[in-house]
């Protein structure tokens, strides 16, 4: 692979990686906003739950987000070979979820999660080789 198509296969690679870590983080701090849907569903039928989440900015963020990380993945993929594009943008996006959950959602991510995190990383060092 030469230098060039590198550079443009790991931009893409980064594009998915980012929209779908703050797309995750998005919903998953919308959903912690918005609170049990069980309890909104018995207090305000179903029409409630569905309206509590649709008026979410951080929700309809995290779903736009997502949307532009699907899109990204498209993108890639007419470029580069899903053997590479795959794993690499699911496995980064396992690493960034844990520091982005740290550090935006003050989730507790404990050492055995890091240590996967760099196992994540070594792998996707010998998928680049």
């Amino acid at each position: 692979m030469n230098s060039h198509l590198g550079l443009a296969v790991a931009a893409m690679i980064a594009c998915i990686v980012v929209f779908a870590t703050a797309g995750d983080v998005l919903i998953a701090s919308a959903m912690r906003q918005i609170g049990d849907l069980d309890k909104i569903k018995a207090q305000s039928g179903l029409w409630g739950a569905i309206k509590a989440v649709l008026t979410s900015v951080r929700f309809v963020g995290g779903v736009f987000c997502m949307a532009l990380s699907f899109f990204s993945l498209l993108f890639a993929l007419s470029h580069a070979d899903v053997s590479l594009i795959g794993p690499a943008s699911a496995s980064l996006t396992f690493v960034t979820n844990a520091f982005a959950a740290k550090i935006f959602l003050k989730e507790n991510v404990d050492r055995r999660r890091w240590l996967a995190a760099v196992f994540v990383c070594v792998g996707v060092a010998l998928l680049t080789r």
